[in-house]
């Protein structure tokens, strides 16, 4: 089985998201980055899953969306056990 892609949704200027990722970079995951201020698809994504707003980060791994995760909290989403459940 091979590890679930994990998307991260971030905006210039957050200084959550500059965190997160240095902590993924930190730990050797590979992330795709989705620019919100940039990409249109990304942003209605972002106010799907945070009830309206452009929370940031937003972290997607499979179909599991995860509004503004600690890093633990994306660690356990990756852990087998996390795989499947729902935000």
């Amino acid at each position: 089985m091979t590890d679930p892609a994990i998307t991260v949704y971030w905006r210039p200027g957050c200084g959550f998201c500059r965190r997160l990722f240095d902590q993924l970079d930190a730990h050797g995951l590979s992330v795709e980055r989705r620019n919100i201020w940039e990409d249109l698809e990304a942003a209605t994504f972002v106010r799907s899953v945070a009830d309206g707003n452009e929370t940031v980060p937003t972290v997607q791994i499979g179909s599991r969306a995860l509004v503004n995760p600690t890093f633990r909290q994306i660690q356990e989403a990756l852990a087998p056990q996390g795989r499947g459940q729902n935000a």
